[in-house]
C-alpha cells in the first residue's frame, strides 16, 4: 500500500471512483482511492440508477449532460458493460404550470445542448398505450438518457482508473487528517469483519497526500468532525418498490421496445420497467433524515424498514397512471439513505478554511452527477478552474451559522420538493425565520414578504397589510406571480420619488494593517480609492475570471471596508483570507481581516427625493449642504449622523438613482428605520424589496455576481473595462488578457409575452442558431418592456443587433441596447442639491 500520493480520494462509491478516474485521465499519475468497505457499499448499491437530464441549474445541467455522454464510452475503454439502458425519459405534466416549468427548463437545456422533444397526450398514448393520458397536458421527452446499473458503472470507472494507474484500496477507514503546511497526513485504519459488522483492526498507516478529496456519502458528518468544518450533507430515507411482472407489460414487450423512464411530477414519482414489472420511486412527504451525527458500525449495505403508509398516495397514483399495475403484487422493496443538502445541489469544491482539501459530498442524484463531478472537479484541481462556473455547488455557500438541525430539516424539505414545482420565485419555508435583522418585525408589519439569502430574511416585496381572508398575493408562477404588481409599484416609487431597501445581508469585511494596501492592490483589478472614496472592483481567479465583486471603501491609509454579495459571505471570506495568507507568506506586510457582516446593518435609500428625506434628519452644522455634491460627491463615503444614529454613508445606488447606502450599527437599526420612515412620509418614501431592485439594476446594466459575473467570464468579457486598471499588476491579469473575448455581456430590450418576463435562464438565438443565453431578466418600468442581460457571441454584441429569445417554446424579439439604457450619462445619480 502506498504511503505517499499526489491525491487521495476517500470514498469508493460512484462519485469517488469517477473523481479518481478523471484525476488520472487529467494527468495525475499518483492517485489512490480508499474505501472503508467494498466499492459501491454505500448509497450506490441501492440507487435506482436513473439518469435524469432535467435540472434547472446551468452548472448541474452540464454535469448531468457530461455523465450521460461519458457513461456511453466506458465499455469501449474498459471492456465492462456499464448497464446503460438508453430508453429515454418521459416527464409528464398534469397542469399548465408544470408545462411552464418544463418550458423554462427547456431553455436551459437548449443553452447546454441537451436534446429534447415535446409530446401531446395523444402522442404519448400512441407510443405507450399502457399509460393513461386523458388528464395530462403534455410531456417533455429526453431521448438520450435512461437508467444504468449503479454497481456496473462504478466498477467500470474503477477499472478505467486502475488502467490509468490509480491504486484502489478496500477496507481502509480514515480516522484523522492533519495538515503540515505542505501536505496532508491521513491516518488510516484497516477494517475487518466481526460478526457481520465492520470494525477497526490494530493495523494503521499514515498516508502523505498533497491533495485529499472526500466523497464519503452517508458518512459526511463524520468527515466534517474529522476536518473540523461543517458539511450540511445528511441522508434522507428514500424508498422504492419493485412489482411482480405485469402481464400487460410482458405482452407489450413481445413486439415493442422498453418504456422510457416515466415521471409523473405532479404525482411525485418515477416509474421504470424492471424484468417485466415496474419500479416505483416516490418523493413523498414525511421522509425522515437519518445519521445526523454518525453511521452505526452495524449499518453497511443495509436498509431501513419500508413505510408503505407513507407512500400510499403515490402508489395509488401509479395505478391510476398505469392501470395494468393494479393487480400486480410487490416483489421487492428498498428504503435506503440518500444524501441531500438544503438546496439539493451537491457540495463540490475546496473545503472552507483548508488547503488542498476538496469536498464531493451531498449527492441526492449521485449516479447522474458522478461522471460530470469527476470531470469538472478534476479540472478545478489540476488546472485551477473548471470550464464552467462551479460556484453554485461550492461548499462555502453555507456559512458557520448552519447547524446540524438546520441541515436535517432543510434536507427533508428538499427531498419532499424534488417533484414540487420549482418556481424561480419560490421561497421554501422550513427553518424560517432564522437570521433576522432588527427591523424584521417592523417590515413584516408593513406587509413585507420575505425571501431568504444565506439564512437572512430579506424583503422581496411589500404586499397589502390588511388583505382579506383567503387573498393570496404571494401566488407563484412561471409567468407573473401575485407579487408582480407590488414590485412594479415599488420600482416606480424609486424612479419617481424615493424607496428604502433593507440590504443588511450584504457581506462586509474590514481589512487593515501595514500590508493591506499592497495586498488589495494586487488582489483586485481596479485602482484603489483614495481615503474617503469608494471603487467598484473585482478579485480574479488565476484564470482571469471573476471570483468576487467588491465595493471597496477606503477608511484610512491602510484601512478598508469591503462590501460584497450577501449570498456569498463564507465563499468570499475564505478566498480573501487565503489570499492574504499567501501574500504575507511571500513576505508581504501584516494584514488583519474581520468579517463584520453581523455588526453593520444597511439601508439603501434611492430616488430623486432621497436627499430631501435625509435632509430632514441629518445632523450637521450646515444641514442644507452636507449632502450636496461639493461635500458629498458621488462615489464617496462620509461619516454622518442621522438623528442619534452614527452612519457610514456611501453615495452609491444599485438602482441607478440618486441615493446612499446607510451602513449603521446593527443595534440602532430600529431607531434608524423609524426615523427614515417618519422623515419620508411627506416625500413619498416607500419600502422596497429585492425584486424591484433587481429590475432597476438591469435598466442600468449593473452586473450581478452569480448571474453576469462568475468564474466562467473575465471582467473584459463582462464589459467592465472601466473597472480594470491595466497599468498595474494584479492576480489573473495575464490570463485575462490571454483569454480574450469569447462572449460579450449585453443588455437587451425584449418584446415578450403579455403575461410573463424572462427569468434569466433563456436561450438567445440569431438566424435560428443558439448564440448565447440570458443571465438575468425582468420588467423595465422605465421602458415599459421586458428587459434582460446575458452573453452573446462577440460579433452580435453591437447596439441594435436583432436577436430572438425563447420563452414558453416561442421566439420573441430582442434587441441589444446601449449599456446603461436608463440615464446612460448618470445625470440622475450625480444630481446636486
Amino acid at each position: 500500500m502506498k504511503t505517499h500520493v499526489k491525491a487521495l480520494v476517500v470514498g469508493g462509491g460512484a462519485v469517488g471512483t469517477s473523481i479518481a478516474y478523471h484525476l488520472a485521465r487529467a494527468g495525475w499519475d499518483d492517485v489512490m482511492l480508499l474505501e472503508r468497505d467494498e466499492l459501491t457499499s454505500g448509497s450506490t448499491w441501492h440507487a435506482a440508477g436513473l439518469l435524469p437530464l432535467f435540472n434547472m441549474g446551468y452548472a448541474t445541467s452540464h454535469i448531468h449532460d457530461y455523465s450521460v455522454k461519458f457513461y456511453k464510452t466506458l465499455e469501449a475503454e474498459t471492456g465492462l458493460n456499464a448497464g446503460f439502458s438508453i430508453v429515454g425519459n418521459l416527464r409528464m405534466a398534469q397542469t399548465r404550470d408544470r408545462m411552464d416549468e418544463y418550458m423554462l427548463y427547456a431553455s436551459t437545456a437548449e443553452s447546454v445542448g441537451i436534446p429534447l422533444e415535446w409530446l401531446t397526450p395523444d402522442e404519448i398514448k400512441a407510443r405507450w398505450p399502457l399509460v393513461r393520458t386523458e388528464d395530462l397536458k403534455g410531456a417533455i421527452y429526453h431521448p438520450t438518457d435512461g437508467y444504468i446499473n449503479p454497481a456496473d458503472v462504478t466498477m467500470a470507472m474503477a477499472k478505467g482508473a486502475r488502467q490509468r494507474g490509480v491504486a484502489i484500496e478496500r477496507k481502509w477507514q480514515v480516522d484523522g487528517y492533519a495538515w503540515t503546511g505542505s501536505d496532508w497526513q491521513v491516518t488510516c485504519t484497516k477494517m475487518e469483519e466481526k460478526g457481520g459488522n465492520l470494525v477497526p483492526s490494530d493495523e494503521q498507516v499514515v498516508i502523505t497526500a498533497e491533495h485529499v478529496v472526500t466523497a464519503t456519502g452517508n458518512h459526511a458528518q463524520r468527515t466534517a468532525r474529522l476536518l473540523g468544518i461543517k458539511i450540511p450533507a445528511i441522508p434522507v430515507e428514500h424508498q422504492y418498490i419493485v412489482t411482480e411482472p405485469d402481464p400487460a407489460l410482458v405482452e407489450w414487450r413481445k413486439s415493442n421496445p422498453e418504456h422510457p423512464v416515466l415521471r409523473d411530477a405532479d404525482a411525485k414519482w418515477y416509474v421504470r420497467e424492471e424484468r417485466g414489472g415496474w419500479i416505483l420511486g416516490p418523493y413523498e412527504r414525511g421522509a425522515p433524515a437519518r445519521f445526523l451525527y454518525d453511521v452505526p458500525d452495524s449499518f453497511r449495505a443495509d436498509l431501513f424498514p419500508l413505510d408503505l403508509e407513507r407512500i400510499e398516495a403515490e402508489y395509488m397514483s401509479m395505478i391510476h397512471r398505469i392501470p395494468s399495475s393494479e393487480e400486480v403484487g410487490l416483489k421487492d422493496d428498498y428504503n435506503g439513505p440518500i444524501c441531500y443538502t438544503p438546496d439539493g445541489n451537491p457540495l463540490v469544491g475546496p473545503a472552507p478554511g483548508l488547503r488542498n482539501m476538496w469536498l464531493a459530498e451531498g449527492f441526492s442524484f449521485g449516479i447522474t452527477a458522478a461522471g460530470g463531478t469527476g470531470y469538472y472537479l478534476a479540472q478545478m484541481m489540476v488546472e485551477g478552474e473548471a470550464e464552467i462556473d462551479m460556484a453554485a455547488l461550492d461548499p462555502k455557500r453555507y456559512g458557520s451559522w448552519m447547524t446540524t438541525e438546520y441541515a436535517a430539516r432543510k434536507n427533508e424539505e428538499c427531498y419532499e420538493h424534488v417533484f414540487i414545482l420549482h418556481h424561480p420565485d419560490e421561497e421554501r419555508e422550513a427553518c424560517r425565520p432564522l437570521r433576522t435583522a432588527p427591523a424584521y418585525d417592523r417590515q413584516r408589519a408593513m406587509g413585507a414578504q420575505f425571501g431568504q439569502v444565506n439564512g437572512w430574511e430579506r424583503p422581496n416585496y411589500y404586499g397589502p397589510k390588511d388583505a382579506p381572508k383567503g387573498y393570496d398575493h404571494d401566488t407563484r408562477s412561471f409567468r407573473r406571480g401575485g407579487w408582480w404588481a407590488f414590485a412594479k409599484a415599488e420600482a416606480e416609487a424609486i424612479r419617481q420619488r424615493a424607496g428604502l431597501i433593507d440590504a443588511t445581508a450584504f457581506t462586509k469585511h474590514l481589512v487593515r494593517g501595514p500590508g493591506a494596501t499592497a495586498f488589495l492592490d494586487r488582489f483586485t483589478c481596479n485602482k484603489l480609492p483614495k481615503v474617503g472614496r469608494i471603487n467598484l472592483t473585482y478579485a480574479l481567479t488565476n484564470h482571469g475570471t471573476v471570483r468576487t465583486e467588491y465595493t471597496i471603501v477606503r477608511l484610512a491609509e491602510h484601512e478598508y471596508y469591503l462590501v460584497s454579495a450577501g449570498a456569498w459571505t463564507a465563499y468570499d471570506a475564505d478566498y480573501l483570507r487565503k489570499s492574504a495568507e499567501d501574500f504575507m507568506g511571500a513576505g508581504g506586510g501584516w494584514i488583519d481581516i474581520h468579517d463584520v457582516t453581523t455588526q453593520w446593518g444597511v439601508f439603501a435609500i434611492a430616488g430623486p427625493a432621497s436627499r430631501d428625506v435625509l435632509k430632514e434628519i441629518v445632523r450637521d452644522c450646515e444641514p442644507g449642504t452636507v449632502l450636496g455634491n461639493a461635500r458629498f460627491p458621488w462615489l464617496s463615503m462620509r461619516e454622518i449622523e442621522l438623528g442619534m444614529c452614527p452612519v457610514r454613508a456611501i453615495r452609491v445606488a444599485y438602482t441607478g438613482e440618486l441615493g446612499w447606502e446607510l451602513h449603521h450599527p446593527i443595534e440602532m437599526q430600529n431607531y434608524l428605520w423609524d426615523q427614515l420612515m417618519l422623515a419620508g412620509e411627506k416625500h413619498g418614501l416607500t419600502p422596497v424589496g429585492a425584486r424591484a431592485q433587481n429590475w432597476l439594476r438591469q435598466e442600468k446594466s449593473y452586473r450581478a455576481f452569480g448571474t453576469e459575473l462568475g468564474r466562467d467570464a473575465t471582467p473584459l468579457e463582462a464589459g467592465l473595462d472601466r473597472f480594470v486598471d491595466l497599468d498595474k499588476e494584479f492576480t489573473g491579469k495575464a490570463a485575462m488578457l490571454e483569454t480574450g473575448i469569447r462572449a460579450a455581456c449585453v443588455t437587451l430590450r425584449i418584446d415578450g409575452p403579455a403575461d410573463a418576463d424572462p427569468w434569466g435562464r433563456e436561450a438567445l438565438l440569431h438566424d435560428g442558431q443558439k448564440i448565447g443565453r440570458l443571465t438575468s431578466g425582468g420588467w423595465s418600468v422605465h421602458f415599459g418592456t421586458q428587459i434582460g442581460m446575458g452573453y452573446v457571441r462577440p460579433d452580435l454584441a453591437a447596439v441594435g443587433t436583432k436577436l430572438k429569445v425563447r420563452m414558453f417554446r416561442e421566439l420573441w424579439d430582442a434587441e441589444v441596447v446601449e449599456d446603461s439604457p436608463y440615464d446612460p450619462r448618470n445625470a440622475r445619480i450625480r444630481a446636486d442639491g
